[in-house]
């Protein structure tokens, strides 16, 4: 891969991880407000509950996304990003457009997916 590209690829990896770490913090933030709000009744509780289970899911979800980023991030410095980590051959660039911290090909994407399902 080029080194613009690589340039591209970079800036797009930390553009989403620090948009991630705002989500991320925003969150917490939020979370910490409603914890300190007066439930009233048991539809409050409820409501409350609810939110954190939301919320846990999506922090789950952005806690991963965000190991991912950093593990692309590392592989931009040690000059291996773009490659699969099933077949060891490129990613194809429009892949990497739109999930810059994909691991595999669209063809191990496939085979990882359907072993994960089992």
């Amino acid at each position: 891969m080029r080194q613009s590209e690589l340039d591209f690829f970079k800036k797009m990896l930390e553009t989403r991880r620090a948009q991630i770490v705002k989500n991320i913090l925003g969150v917490e933030e939020e979370m910490g407000m409603l914890r300190q709000e007066e439930l009233h009744d048991d539809a409050d509780y409820a409501v409350m509950n609810n939110n954190n289970l939301v919320e846990s899911a999506i922090g789950e979800q952005q806690n991963k996304e965000l190991r991912e980023i950093e593990i692309s991030l590392h592989k931009i410095f040690t000059q291996s990003y773009g490659r699969c980590e099933m077949c060891e051959e490129l990613i194809n660039i429009h892949r990497l457009k739109v999930k810059p911290h994909a691991k595999y090909c669209i063809d191990c994407r496939e085979i990882a997916e359907k072993k994960d399902t089992k």
